[in-house]
């Protein structure tokens, strides 16, 4: 992908064409998360084997349950990881943006993935709260604490990155929700092993699915729009219309896209009417500048038209894509 820039092509009429190849500082690239997530999967993995072990002995339902949904995030964590290593390829002469588009698709896998484990969970707790099993209260309580730690541990991981990079939320909610959810087991085997209401089992697990399905919908949306191309969160593209209109020596913007390249940097492209103007690179620049600094957009593409009358431009209508 080229250096940051702004550029114009211009039509086949009186058009001015640019490309804007000097001043800008490069494109940022996503970071390097690989360690974290080397250092995620492993802690994970380990706890699943343990938790499905101790599920299986105690008879516990919201063990399993915890275990299989753990070996979710397992996995979960394993796309992002490989969505964050192919969002760093270099660009190709067919994949002219690279890959980074996958760690868009990645966080919609992951959001799809916990919808369906919560689905099984919840149809096999619905089976048991009819039919209750003894569980060993003590061995939940004690899995469940490890849990606790482990989640949380993981879950600090990928918390600095969180806010902006839905791959990397999608790996923090995960943990985040296992970490509450682990805790409520610990409560719940504290419960039955005082009053022996062993149908708490069955019912912790039906309210694990409610909270990872609430916790989980948010991303589910999010990376469907980024996917279908909408306007990344955080964005007001009436905002941005109006800095472009503002430019000096623009009378009109058009033809305004803005969507997401992957889940950390955003793209642009707008047609600037200016009947009078001959920008410079320091017009392009200063664009630039400002839809960096006020709205994280990195990547523009600017097309700059006179305005002609004999030679409209077939794409001023906001009707028209």
């Amino acid at each position: 992908m080229p250096a940051n820039e702004a550029e114009s092509s211009g039509n086949t009429h009186s058009h001015h064409g640019h490309h804007d190849h000097h001043g800008h500082p490069s494109l940022p690239t996503a970071p390097d998360q690989s360690r974290k997530f080397r250092l995620g999967i492993t802690l994970n993995l380990g706890f699943v084997l343990v938790e499905a072990t101790a599920g299986m002995i105690s008879g516990s339902l919201a063990l399993l349950a915890d275990a299989g949904h753990n070996l979710s995030d397992v996995l979960s964590l394993l796309i992002a990881w490989g969505a964050s290593v192919l969002v760093r390829r270099r660009p190709t002469p067919l994949f002219t943006y690279g890959l980074r588009g996958s760690s868009i698709w990645a966080a919609m896998a992951n959001s799809l993935i916990l919808m369906v484990v919560c689905g099984g969970i919840a149809w096999e707790a619905t089976r048991r709260l009819h039919q209750p099993a003894e569980v060993s209260g003590m061995l939940v309580i004690v899995i469940a604490a490890i849990g606790v730690v482990i989640n949380t541990a993981t879950a600090l991981l990928f918390m600095r990155g969180r806010h902006s990079d839905i791959n990397l939320r999608g790996a923090f909610l995960h943990m985040a929700a296992d970490a509450a959810i682990s805790l409520g087991v610990v409560v719940t085997g504290l419960v039955m092993m005082s009053t022996g209401w062993y149908w708490l089992d069955p019912a912790i697990s039906l309210a694990i699915v409610i909270l990872i399905v609430g916790g989980t919908f948010g991303l589910l949306k999010d990376s469907m729009r980024l996917a279908l191309h909408a306007v990344p969160p955080g964005i007001d593209p009436h905002a941005v219309k109006r800095l472009l209109d503002g430019m000096p020596g623009v009378t009109q913007t058009h033809d305004l896209h803005i969507w997401a390249m992957s889940t950390t940097e955003t793209a642009l492209t707008a047609h600037l009417v200016m009947p009078d103007a001959n920008p410079s690179d320091a017009f392009y620049a200063e664009i630039n500048r400002l839809l960096a600094q006020r709205f994280g957009i990195h990547h523009a593409t600017i097309q700059i038209e006179r305005g002609s009358t004999a030679h409209p431009c077939k794409l001023a209508s906001d009707e028209v894509v």
